[in-house]
């Protein structure tokens, strides 16, 4: 831990109110790596400290006793509910700032940390517990960490790759400040006790968790944005519709048509390969292919007769 030059002797600045960043660890495995900006945990502070900060909340005090001792079903319940949630709402969004550089957007942070200090009314015991602060805090954090771990994320990735993902995080800043140098793949497997490949692959999720924008360009045109780069036209794309009808077409045919084509234009074997596995003469079997091919001929330009693609059937 290392507190900041600019908290008092006790370490324990307002950190609730933004005043001073109070502690900071470089272990902290909630927190995105790879460029990602570290992020002050908001601690669970106790003593002087948080009593000072708790006395600006003297007020709500017995609201949350009396909100303790009221039936679910109490009329009261709710209105008690909601001035708690406008008093502490101040407390949810200054820990939802804290998490603001990570990408998300301020908004979103700070619905999610609503939801947490909800929670927080919702299970704090005044009989147990000696102040919400104390209690509320640590909560709120929870519900905004479990929103980047379960929800931040853009691609659906697995809970296991998630977890290591920031292990390797943290592991890096670790190594990174002893070393004197970016780790190496073998030395952070070496040091999380895992696999190269997991490693790897760790490392390979952070374009699960903010992938590059198709928009986003490469140099001073227009044209080097991504999109124009990675992708082209697929030649085959004009050609689904019909394939697709052809395909039923097909399929509506007698047995022994759709063996013959299928050893013709799949298998391309020839017409004497053809007559000899159906043990008919070769003859047969071009006037069999030819009618046939003329028949599915017909029947998809009746369909497509109003659409304007017979010139791409001719192609396929």
């Amino acid at each position: 831990m290392v507190a900041d030059p600019r908290c008092d002797s006790r370490g324990q600045g307002d950190s609730l109110h933004g005043h001073c960043p109070v502690q900071r660890t470089s272990r902290d495995h909630s927190r995105p790596v790879f460029g990602a900006q570290p992020v002050v945990p908001v601690t669970r502070a106790t003593g002087v400290g948080m009593a000072g900060r708790s006395r600006e909340y003297d007020e709500y005090a017995p609201v949350l006793a009396e909100l303790a001792t009221l039936d679910p079903d109490d009329p009261r319940r709710p209105v008690l509910r909601a001035d708690l949630v406008a008093g502490y709402l101040p407390v949810a969004r200054n820990i939802a700032r804290r998490f603001s550089r990570r990408g998300e957007p301020t908004e979103d942070l700070e619905q999610v940390a609503s939801v947490g200090l909800l929670h927080a009314i919702d299970r704090f015991d005044p009989g147990h517990e000696r102040d919400f602060l104390s209690f509320a805090v640590p909560t709120i954090m929870g519900e905004v960490r479990r929103y980047f771990r379960d929800s931040a994320w853009s691609v659906r990735t697995p809970r296991s790759i998630k977890d290591r993902y920031l292990a390797v995080g943290s592991a890096t800043s670790a190594l990174s400040q002893s070393m004197g140098r970016a780790p190496t793949v073998p030395e952070l497997a070496a040091h999380l006790e895992v696999t190269t490949d997991e490693v790897s692959e760790a490392i390979a999720a952070h374009g699960s968790y903010h992938p590059a924008s198709l928009d986003q360009t490469l140099g001073d045109g227009d044209d080097s944005a991504l999109v124009h780069i990675l992708g082209v036209v697929d030649p085959e794309l004009d050609r689904v519709e019909v394939r697709a009808l052809v395909g039923g077409l097909v399929a509506s045919l007698p047995e022994r048509e759709r063996t013959i084509l299928a050893l013709r234009f799949v298998q391309e074997k020839t017409q004497s390969e053809i007559a000899a596995v159906l043990c008919i003469s070769q003859m047969h079997v071009s006037r069999l292919l030819a009618r046939t091919l003329a028949q599915l001929r017909t029947q998809v330009e009746a369909e497509l007769a109003g659409d304007g693609a017979t010139e791409t059937l001719l192609a396929v």
